[in-house]
């Protein structure tokens, strides 16, 4: 399969650098092909959807909707084919995949249904004979630059808002799921949005993302990827006076207190340290447990862990497949390395297939470092998490804040009190007793505090809030 760009309803390949894609689960398969774009392919995207803006933008919302309703239903029609091809590019076992598929159809059904829904207030106003109200009108061109470890969800929860406001949309995915966007992209086209609607640019970052930043005319930019990215994106929006949403990094806690109900703790901490190679900024990075049960924690766990199934991410049996690419193998091996030489071993998987074929990365519990080491400070993005002793509730609770990041965390108790003063008093966007820190639903804003995220929040009704803007309105009818 080769990349292609979508440009005002055409396909067209780009004449630059190519990169052979390989099977994070045996780099000995390849993927495909991507064709790099240049500048002037992102000048074209700009053109294309400023120029689709106008017809948009004047569709009812029960019109807009009906292109999300279609999109929905091919994406469950090829829910088989769009799965396989991400697992196949970036290694999220295709179990998991295609659980990812379902999300975004559930996301496009539930922004379709905002096409009817009321958008604004009438407001009393103080002279008689004027009807006074608001309504919300889309921002315009919005640039959505997405990850490679959600490929289809975290587009589609940024592009179905943005479209159901009125907006037309450039498209940049991240390198390595860039054959994923590809057949998302196909899949609305197959529904018929009009041409100029959805652009797709498949490119470098520093090639036409910053173009796309720094030169098209854009009136937002919705981004999640690495925090210093982010807040390059954000410096460079708010210099053009441009909306942005950066979602960025975490280093996310669960917290275990000594009541906590182990049978229903140990899946919950291993599936949010694990799922998915441990590359969601969810992720389950740092387990704080209280010294009561510390000892008992730690051997429920190596026996857990133990028992994880690790393959390749087309078994349907998988628990967690390799990581996504070569470089992202380098970096997360470095912590790893680190792991053996500063830490000390709690817990380790074992491979169901000869890790060498590809970019596999054996889930590793560790302890034994201080609060400053860079295995608790830094965002690792793998299977990788360390285990932090408490001697009570409030010194967990410390430790859990003691970060720059505040997305996700989470307490296991059986304790409502300490549970309650918990989502009172962590600081982080998304809280929760007795789940795992990943897996927030999709109908739900999703968003951090502190260096994770910037000022809105993605999903639910929050995301009308970034992809359109408040028009008041009177009428004096005397």
């Amino acid at each position: 399969m080769d990349s292609r760009n979508l440009i005002y309803g055409e396909w067209m390949t780009p004449s630059g650098e190519t990169i052979t894609v390989v099977n994070p689960s045996n780099t000995k398969d390849t993927v495909g092909v991507l064709h790099l774009s240049s500048a002037s392919d992102m000048h074209q995207a700009g053109d294309a959807a400023r120029h689709a803006l106008t017809k948009w933008a004047a569709l009812t919302g029960t019109e807009r909707a009906n292109y999300l309703y279609k999109t929905a239903e091919l994406f469950v029609a090829h829910i088989d084919d769009l799965a396989q091809v991400a697992s196949s590019e970036m290694g999220k076992p295709i179990t998991e995949m295609k659980g990812e598929v379902m999300r975004a159809v559930n996301l496009l059904k539930y922004y379709a249904a905002e096409g009817v829904r009321a958008n604004g207030d009438v407001i009393p106003a103080s002279s008689s004979q004027v009807l006074q109200y608001t309504k919300r009108v889309p921002l315009g061109v919005v640039a959505i630059i997405t990850p490679w470890n959600f490929p289809v969800a975290i587009p589609i929860w940024k592009m179905a808002p943005a479209l159901i406001c009125g907006n037309t949309v450039i498209w940049k995915p991240a390198e390595f799921a860039s054959l994923t966007a590809v057949k998302v992209a196909e899949l609305f086209q197959q529904a018929g949005l009009p041409a100029g609607v959805l652009n797709l640019v498949i490119g470098k970052g520093r090639v036409i993302g910053n173009t796309l930043l720094e030169e098209i005319e854009i009136d937002g930019v919705s981004f999640t990827g690495s925090t210093a990215t982010g807040m390059q994106v954000a410096a460079t929006a708010a210099k053009r006076n441009i909306r942005y949403q950066t979602e960025m990094g975490g280093k996310n806690a669960a917290v275990v207190l000594g009541d906590a109900d182990l049978s229903l703790t140990i899946p919950a901490v291993l599936s949010g340290a694990f799922r998915s190679a441990g590359q969601k900024c969810t992720a389950t990075s740092r387990i704080i447990v209280e010294q009561s049960i510390y000892e008992a924690f730690t051997e429920a766990l190596q026996d857990e862990v133990q028992k994880l199934y690790i393959s390749q991410a087309t078994d349907p049996s998988s628990y967690l497949g390799p990581v996504a690419s070569l470089s992202q193998h380098e970096t997360v091996m470095k912590y790893v390395q680190m792991a053996n030489r500063d830490a000390r071993k709690v817990a380790e998987g074992v491979a169901k297939v000869d890790p060498a074929l590809g970019h596999y990365v054996m889930p590793l519990v560790v302890t034994g470092v201080d609060k400053s080491h860079p295995l608790v400070t830094d965002e690792i993005f793998g299977p990788v998490a360390t285990l932090l002793p408490a001697q009570d509730f409030d010194e967990a609770l410390a430790l859990c804040n003691d970060t720059v990041y505040g997305l996700s965390a989470a307490v296991f108790t059986r304790d409502i009190r300490k549970g309650l003063r918990f989502l009172d008093e962590a600081q982080a966007g998304m809280v929760r007793i007795n789940q795992e820190t990943a897996g927030v639903e999709y109908q739900a804003p999703f968003g951090g505090m502190k260096m994770s995220s910037s000022h809105t929040r993605e999903q639910g009704q929050a995301a009308l809030d970034f992809y359109s803007q408040i028009k008041t309105c009177a009428i004096y009818y005397g």
